[in-house]
């Protein structure tokens, strides 16, 4: 499959980065092809499993609170443990990393009893994890509506502003989900490009209201729109977890600094001894280590680095597992 990627196949992407829900008369135009080029285009990517579009919620939005997991097991039963935890609605990026001794994931929990019951009861008593560490994510510098594709810049700045959608008014305050609201968000999380009919029908509202609801989510912070892509597309490797110990006075400098590289995915300031943790996708482990000796090695403040490479992902941002 990767001979067949192309140059239009990686600019449609990154077109569908900078606005998911973009008609394929905008993006031909902004292309310079014909809308059933684009079509036809999208569809063999979405078949082939090399691109999928994903309305995203962002939990912190409705109160909740971001966990990262480092579930240690034996190498026996790390796959069945990291599928557990795949099949679960509250997980995400479920991986196994460091020869498979180790599972990585985010959890969503929706208050401290739901973190209390998970953090304390639940995963130690999973059969076979011989520990957890938990990490709260206290500030998210890169990742959610960001995206590694936006980095790669294969658009002009002209192109992405006539494909930027308009900016949803921002509402402040609390969000409260009705039964509409959460089956408009499943329906999202399965196919962001699902097509209006398809939403009224899910929710019982009119196209108005399906429109009016997205635009007022979107404004509160609540939904975001975000693309799983298979890496090999753009040429690049799998990816490896950093876990950075700071010093306080140097974190958010550090983090700054973290999430303005190129081969940064994703980059947070969490709870914990590793007080900063990174996604990187490096082409091969020559490009890893000279990004680990350049860029890494100048950070501030830096007083330990662990790298943990992903050597399988089970579940990726969507709600179903890989």
């Amino acid at each position: 499959m990767e001979s067949d990627y192309d140059e239009l196949d990686r600019r449609l992407v990154s077109a569908l980065q900078v606005n998911g829900r973009a008609p394929f008369s905008s993006i031909a135009e902004v292309l310079g092809v014909s809308d059933r080029t684009i079509a036809r285009r999208y569809a063999r990517l979405r078949s082939a499993g090399a691109l999928r579009v994903l309305g995203s919620v962002d939990p912190t939005a409705l109160g909740a609170v971001r966990w990262f997991l480092r579930v240690r097991c034996a190498p026996t039963a790390s796959v069945p443990v990291a599928e557990a935890l795949a099949r679960r609605p509250d997980t995400s990026w479920v991986s196994l990393t460091s020869g498979g001794t180790e599972i990585t994931c985010t959890v969503r929990t929706e208050n401290e009893a739901d973190s209390e019951a998970l953090l304390l009861a639940k995963l130690p008593r999973t059969p076979r994890v011989a520990g957890v560490t938990a990490h709260s994510v206290m500030h998210s510098f890169y990742g959610g509506s960001d995206s590694l594709v936006a980095k790669i810049g294969l658009l002009d700045p002209s192109a992405v502003e006539r494909l930027r959608p308009p900016p949803a008014p921002s509402r402040p305050g609390p969000v409260r989900l009705n039964d509409g609201d959460r089956k408009l968000l499943a329906a999202l999380a399965i196919d962001g490009r699902a097509e209006l009919e398809q939403l009224t029908t899910v929710t019982g509202w009119s196209p108005t209201t399906v429109r009016r609801r997205m635009s007022e989510l979107r404004g509160h912070g609540v939904l975001y729109f975000d693309i799983d892509v298979d890496g090999r597309l753009f040429g690049v490797g799998p990816r490896t977890l950093l876990w950075l110990s700071v010093l306080p006075a140097h974190l958010a400098e550090a983090g700054a600094a973290l999430a303005a590289h190129p081969e940064i995915a994703f980059a947070a300031a969490t709870t914990g001894p590793s007080n900063l943790i990174g996604s990187v996708v490096c082409a091969d482990q020559r490009e890893l280590y000279r990004y680990m000796t350049t860029r890494v090695a100048a950070l501030p403040g830096i007083t330990r680095v662990e790298t943990a490479p992903v050597i399988r992902t089970v579940k990726q941002a969507g709600n179903r597992p890989s």
